[in-house]
């Protein structure tokens, strides 16, 4: 059996995490093994079922990079048996690529899973971005993006770098959320004129929830029935719910906090709303697309999260929330595409997950570049 190590920093339900969980979970274990290698010490979302695989998990809990950097490589020392090291962690690749580099580590492959770094230091951008993209392009002997915009942002000089989709089972995704139309409005006796929102993603600040409240504000004032659903955590959670309740819209946004049944959430839901600052290309909308539930997200997000079929629409931060609120109400009046052509045109787009699954295995096989 060949053990990989996925270094990802942690393991909790956030999209370049749930990518891997689907690969994880169709990968075959009579040939493969996950071990995982965190840099914090909480407990993840992911934990427990990794374990159940037959996952293994270290930790290194450092938060000078430098350091973290020699620790990954004594680690990897001490442990031969991984050959392949396979990086999530963006710009942060750099420091475990050249650990593994040290540790004579044959394959050592980045992993890009967004278009930007959230950070807005200067320094960052001028000194350290450049920095990691030319050591990630020295070292990393494979280089994986979830898109293209996402290889061209980590990997700008680099030719040879691959595409693996943000794959889930769409299948399945497909069959649940098309039982499940009614789920959230039976669930919460909404009437049939309520539109129902749902924004799906971690209370963080790239995530922009804040818009989301000025929208609703909106929805209130021009006396259009809706509810917002949040689903997730993160660390702005408490402040979004203080402004919920200071804004007194506790009436109609609701937090679900996290949450397995997302087909179900998805199927029951008329709207996706997505007002991120930036995105690589979010599993939430593979899902979203695969459930046939319509979606409005920023413009700032890739292009290529939209697959044809009439499902994605775009729409400018520096809109009014009223804007916004115009394309909700023609968005919600489309006719949607059927499970079978959804799945057919999502299959193959790339972005089943068996398929995925093989490519994957096959490059853990192919032998290096020097």
């Amino acid at each position: 059996m060949k053990r990989i190590l996925q270094i990802t920093g942690s393991m909790d339900r956030a999209g370049a995490e749930t990518m891997v969980m689907n690969l994880y979970r169709e990968l075959n274990k009579e040939k493969f093994q996950f071990d995982f290698l965190y840099f914090t010490s909480k407990k993840c979302d992911f934990d427990d079922e990794i374990v159940k695989m037959g996952g293994r998990i270290y930790r290194i809990i450092e938060k000078n990079p430098f350091k973290r950097m020699r620790a990954t490589k004594k680690l990897l020392v001490e442990n031969p048996h991984w050959q392949t090291i396979h990086c999530h962690t963006l710009l942060s690749n750099a420091f475990h690529i050249y650990a593994a580099y040290q540790a004579n580590v044959r394959k050592r492959i980045s992993h890009s899973h967004n278009t930007r770094d959230a950070s807005k230091n200067y320094l960052l951008k001028v000194i350290y971005q450049p920095i990691s993209r030319k050591i990630q392009a020295r070292f990393a002997t494979d280089f994986i993006a979830c898109g293209k915009e996402a290889g061209d942002y980590l990997f700008p000089k680099v030719k040879n770098v691959q595409i693996l989709q943000n794959a889930i089972d769409v299948k399945t995704f497909a069959n649940i959320a098309s039982r499940n139309k009614e789920y959230l409005r039976n669930k919460f006796n909404f009437n049939k004129s309520t539109i129902i929102l749902i924004q799906i993603g971690r209370f963080t600040k790239v995530k922009n929830h804040e818009f989301s409240l000025k929208i609703a504000e909106e929805l209130i004032q021009q006396n259009i029935d809706f509810h917002l659903f949040f689903v997730g955590q993160g660390p702005l959670e408490q402040q979004i719910r203080e402004k919920v309740r200071i804004n007194s819209l506790e009436e109609k946004i609701s937090f679900l906090g996290l949450r397995e049944d997302i087909p179900r959430l998805l199927g029951g839901s008329d709207l996706l709303l997505m007002p991120s600052f930036h995105e690589g290309f979010p599993v939430v909308l593979v899902e979203s697309q695969a459930c046939g539930t319509p979606a409005l997200i920023s413009d700032n997000i890739a292009k290529e999260v939209d697959l044809n079929l009439g499902l994605i629409n775009f729409a400018s931060l520096s809109n009014q929330p009223k804007n916004w609120i115009k394309k909700i109400e023609k968005i919600i009046q489309k006719p949607i595409i059927n499970t079978e052509n959804r799945y057919d045109i999502l299959k193959g787009k790339g972005f089943d997950v068996k398929a995925n699954v093989s490519f994957l295995e096959d490059l853990y096989l192919r032998k290096p570049r020097d």
